[in-house]
């Protein structure tokens, strides 16, 4: 079998990848553009892709036997098409919902406790070593306890946000992009009276036509004073120009791991927010943990033996 990694970096120097040798020969690139893409996959046999793009007309001109996901969400690739054709495509599901609910209490608690603050309170030279007392309470901070959190998304990673939440001691709202959720551990309720009454809102949605700019200046407006508002779904999930100038008129706080486009473009409205101290943006990388990326490409060898055999 030829092997071929379309976007190996996206994986990773920290991470063996040598299960993929026991199934044939392998050809790795850092990345891929699009229009290297059909003459790196013209002659193999299973390729393997986080990002890059495999569309009908690339199916067309090859002779893939399997095509594997290095990720959960399949949108970069045709799969209508390959069904019709029975070319098998396989994603890894669950590989970094440790990574990413991790993720989402730091990016919480970033904003909750205020932590950057009293370092920098501590270490400065007209601080904590010139107070008179041993504590400093002109910033101070809430519990976590007896808020309201609530999940736009309540799949797998969803569901863990809320249970780790519900052991703050939190109240947890979810808003079920689909329609079809009806989870009986934690209350369902509408998008607008959860934007109303959450003090900290989670995105752990897929980005489709129900999710595209659900959040938008028509509805940003009904966050309550200081909510915290934090994105670990899909970029396109919010409107980034409604929501920078929503940030820059009011006092909402705010953290993204994924944005409309990736990485950031120079023209991000995002990037001339004025309150950028209320503005936490990570570069995708929440799913990343090295144990989710071992778990990533364990699961992609599985797969292949799973479809092809050793």
């Amino acid at each position: 079998m030829k092997i071929v990694l379309l976007d190996k970096d996206t994986l990773g120097d920290d991470v063996d990848l040598s299960c993929f040798e026991t199934f044939g020969t392998v050809t790795s690139y850092p990345y891929t553009t699009p229009d290297q893409t059909l003459q790196r996959i013209q002659d193999a046999d299973i390729v393997v892709t986080n990002k890059v793009v495999i569309d009908k007309t690339l199916m067309q001109q090859t002779n893939l036997k399997l095509i594997c996901v290095a990720a959960t969400g399949m949108n970069n690739i045709d799969l209508d098409y390959a069904k019709e054709i029975g070319l098998p495509v396989k994603n890894v599901a669950g590989y970094s919902t440790p990574s990413v609910v991790q993720t989402t209490f730091a990016m919480a608690l970033h904003f909750m406790n205020n932590i950057m603050y009293f370092d920098n309170y501590t270490k400065s030279d007209k601080g904590w070593v010139k107070s008179p007392i041993f504590t400093h309470l002109e910033h101070p901070y809430s519990d976590l306890e007896e808020k309201t959190w609530g999940i736009i998304g309540l799949g797998t990673i969803g569901k863990k946000v809320a249970q780790i939440a519900e052991a703050f001691g939190a109240n947890i709202l979810y808003y079920s992009t689909s329609g079809t959720n009806r989870d009986s551990d934690f209350q369902r309720t509408t998008l607008d009276d959860l934007l109303s009454t959450s003090d900290i809102i989670s995105i752990h949605a897929p980005l489709n036509q129900k999710t595209y700019n659900l959040l938008n200046k028509n509805n940003l407006s009904l966050l309550k004073d200081n909510a915290i508002l934090l994105n670990l779904g899909r970029g396109g999930i919010i409107n980034e120009k409604d929501l920078a100038v929503h940030i820059d008129n009011s006092n909402i706080q705010v953290a993204l791991d994924v944005l409309e486009y990736e990485p950031i473009r120079e023209d991000n409205p995002l990037r001339f927010v004025k309150a950028q101290d209320r503005l936490l943006i990570t570069p995708h990388i929440a799913w990343a943990s090295k144990q989710s990326r071992e778990r990533l490409v364990k699961g992609i060898c599985e797969n292949i033996k799973n479809t092809i055999g050793e």
